[in-house]
């Protein structure tokens, strides 16, 4: 069947490029960059007075995240966030903003393997480059977290003008909140895996060409979350006996690794489509 020939060329391709060791890499360069960026996310939300919202883009950010993988990392992001810190501009936040964007770089690296582009730019223009995304996810997220702040505000004053309304539609809205929420952290992933696609390899694939991986990518992620959720719910136990204080940790890189392995799986099947000529002449004759 060509679709699963075209999985097949996708797997291929996936091995040739290191795509394992890549995603290792994605997932490790991810997991350092998490506290970085959340300090930098707080510096700037405690710089323009939104504490709260810095708080809720936070949430956010562990939305789809199962339990398991999300509270213990929470719980030391936590404890780190609540260190007294000086303003946006000092050395620490620099290095922050600095830090975090090697989550950036590291996608960029399997994206170009992925659409088998070399990048001959300086190091330093992607590195600024990087460093500019970071500043408008930040800003995304706590415009994201600004509205889901101002949403309970808006119905605590319905209820104050409007009881008698709210007494009627709060039903409703309280049935709609979780799909609602779990809707927006949803989407916001999606952003972020098209944004990726488009903004960070050398050379911008066109948009249609990108829709099979993105959407391989955004439900296989889904997908994957929820059921390693269901999984940790039951067998947790196994990575705290295999690697005691340390489990939390492990189960973080496991769960970042295989989201890793989707994403760059998504764009290697993207490229494995858009160009059928070079996936047959790779293979050897007779193969078919």
């Amino acid at each position: 069947m060509p679709f699963i020939r075209i999985l097949f060329d996708a797997y291929q391709k996936f091995n040739r490029d290191d795509g394992w060791a890549i995603a290792s890499h994605i997932a490790l360069s991810i997991l350092t960059s998490l506290f970085p960026f959340l300090i930098f996310l707080t510096a700037l939300a405690s710089f323009f007075g939104l504490q709260e919202e810095a708080d809720a883009a936070t949430k956010l950010i562990f939305e789809n995240w199962p339990p398991s993988v999300a509270k213990p990392i929470a719980a030391e992001i936590k404890n780190v966030l609540t260190q007294p810190r000086g303003g946006l501009l000092t050395v620490g936040a620099v290095l922050s903003i600095y830090f975090s964007s090697n989550g950036v770089e590291a996608l960029r690296v399997a994206l170009n393997r992925a659409y088998d582009i070399r990048d001959t730019r300086p190091w330093w223009l992607l590195r600024l480059e990087s460093i500019l995304y970071i500043f408008l996810g930040a800003a995304s997220l706590l415009a994201i977290a600004f509205l889901m702040v101002l949403a309970p505000l808006a119905i605590a004053m319905a209820e104050k003008h409007l009881p008698g309304l709210m007494r009627e539609i709060e039903p409703q809205l309280a049935s709609l909140y979780a799909p609602i929420r779990y809707g927006v952290t949803s989407s916001v992933v999606g952003v972020a895996v098209l944004a990726a696609h488009l903004l960070l390899p050398a050379g911008r694939p066109p948009f249609l060409n990108l829709a099979p991986g993105f959407a391989l990518t955004l439900f296989a992620s889904l997908a994957f979350g929820g059921g390693f959720g269901a999984y940790l719910a039951k067998f947790a136990g196994n990575y705290v006996s295999t690697y005691a204080g340390l489990a939390s940790i492990m189960i973080a890189i496991v769960f970042l690794q295989t989201l890793a392995v989707i994403f760059i799986f998504g764009a290697e099947l993207n490229q494995a489509i858009a160009k059928p000529d070079e996936r047959a002449g790779e293979r050897q004759p007779g193969q078919g």
